[in-house]
């Protein structure tokens, strides 16, 4: 009888647990058993690893094998397991030596011919190991992934049988050298592309300023989808812990880039996703749209195209900047602070409100379709703004108005002042330090309390005035909230032409 012991890093969403795998070889009749929660792929992983140890040249042990996966109330999927599982049956059958070992985490799919194939959950699993002062062994594929945090080591053997001939001669393995790292560049769109709309454009400033989520309503054709894909351009690289959080997630769901670290991430899914792929979930809980749009933006265009129970669902997530997906088998805490930006049309054909064109839908049609936003997720989007068509000298004969570069300035430049003044941007202030830092003189408190009183403002939206007006000073550079920066705040709670 002998036991072998090795370690891996499952992956849960971004968590990535250590799992102990324990091989342990007995006497009679040759099987694998394996025990600890697996689902189908890892209990497949014995016909692959059979096949991967015999290509590579070893013997595979005509014992009864019982491999246990634990902890055992964890489930497993996946088949990041299988380089684990075959080193444990080539430690346990004593050939390849088990003290080289000692410090090594494995994690990789293993093809028949023996060949590492890459796995999700790969950067999670390299924080893990660094918190746990180990080292990684993983594909090719995610060498790089697996040294993103500084001060990772990994090793990135093209097949098992490299693998063991680095265990044999340990001076003779290859430690995988961190490539650089991009510096995470802009989108290659400009706010001129969009010509008229500068209303628009002043609220995407502000929106990308103050991280204030937005509603464009208006009549098809006039830019909202448009004016929604240049916020993208406005918006600073991420930072170093950001750009790890954002990795994170791309790496749990196997769709990690290296390429694009530090770039802020844009999600636009289509009005048909279901409420687990807009939120999270599954049988076995996974990260949803809005939680790859953590530190991004979140594009929901035809807004009231969606089911009004999924759009819904966003309201806890806006408010918190997490959701916690809970399923009868597991618990799922994803962090999920993205800026929500959103566009729809006002009726059913789109042109109810519109100056040029006569709406064509009965008042019951244009009630019905308005309301399938509901009021408390409208209280929660900080900018609405009405989108009517531009002229047509407009088109013909444009303006040179801000573009991408000096836009990104203003924004770069005010939230620099916001991150000075209180660590953190003024969009995800609570509320005693929104009373902190939008002190109003008493003339702008009188105007303030007498439009909550005329518009019927709530609580909630009267504070998303005031974190817009405190944006708005920010953008010109200024320490108090002036009336004229709370006017354009209050403006942008009557804008929209769902308000006719």
């Amino acid at each position: 009888m002998s036991l072998a012991i090795i370690y891996t890093r499952a992956h849960m969403g971004i968590d990535a647990p250590q799992v102990c795998v324990e091989v342990h070889l007995s006497s009679g009749l040759p099987a694998i058993n394996m025990v600890g929660l697996a689902e189908t792929a890892v209990r497949e992983s014995k016909d692959r690893v059979r096949s991967a140890i015999i290509n590579a040249g070893f013997e595979f042990p005509m014992q009864r094998i019982t491999i246990n996966l634990a902890p055992a109330d964890l489930p497993k999927e996946g088949g990041r397991f299988d380089l684990a599982i075959a080193m444990g049956i080539l430690h346990a059958s004593k050939q390849v030596p088990n003290t080289n070992t000692q410090g090594l985490e494995f994690l990789a799919e293993l093809g028949l011919a023996a060949e590492l194939k890459p796995c999700p959950g790969v950067l999670s699993a390299a924080v893990a190991c660094l918190g746990a002062q180990r080292k990684l062994v993983v594909a090719p594929a995610n060498a790089d992934e697996a040294v993103m945090p500084t001060g990772a080591k990994a090793i990135a053997p093209n097949n098992l049988n490299e693998l063991c001939q680095w265990l044999f001669y340990p001076h003779m393995a290859h430690w995988h050298k961190p490539t650089k790292r991009p510096k995470g560049q802009t989108a290659k769109v400009d706010l001129q592309d969009v010509q008229g709309q500068e209303q628009a454009k002043r609220g995407l400033v502000i929106a990308a300023a103050g991280h204030h989520s937005m509603l464009f309503v208006g009549p098809p054709g006039t830019g909202k989808t448009m004016l929604a894909r240049r916020l993208h351009a406005l918006l600073p690289p991420l930072d170093e812990k950001q750009a790890m959080e954002v990795g994170a997630i791309q790496s749990s769901l196997g769709e990690f880039d290296a390429a694009q670290w530090r770039q802020v991430p844009w999600r636009g899914p289509h009005h048909t996703a279901s409420a687990a792929a807009l939120v999270g979930g599954g049988r076995l809980p996974k990260a949803g749209e809005i939680s790859r749009a953590h530190r991004g933006v979140l594009f929901l265009d035809e807004l009231a195209e969606f089911p009004r129970h999924i759009i819904d669902s966003l309201r806890q997530p806006l408010e918190s900047g997490r959701v916690h997906v809970v399923r009868a088998q597991q618990q799922l805490h994803l962090p999920a602070k993205f800026l929500l930006l959103a566009a729809t049309n006002p009726c059913p054909c789109g042109y109810y409100g519109d100056t040029d064109v006569e709406c064509r839908c009965s008042p019951t049609k244009v009630a019905n379709y308005q309301q399938r936003l509901s009021g408390p997720l409208l209280d929660r989007l900080d900018i609405q703004l009405g989108v009517q068509r531009p002229s047509a000298k407009a088109i013909l004969q444009p303006e040179a108005g801000m573009d991408s570069n000096q836009a990104r300035a203003m924004v770069k430049a005010a939230q620099s002042r916001q991150w000075q003044r209180q660590g953190m941007l003024n969009g995800d202030l609570s509320g005693a330090k929104l009373a902190e830092v939008a002190l109003l003189a008493e003339p702008e408190q009188e105007l303030l309390l007498a439009a909550s009183k005329r518009l019927a403002l709530s609580p909630r939206v009267v504070h998303k005035v005031l974190r817009v007006a405190r944006t708005i000073a920010d953008l010109e550079g200024k320490k108090n909230i002036g009336r004229q920066a709370l006017l354009e705040a209050l403006g942008y709670r009557q804008s929209s032409l769902l308000d006719q």
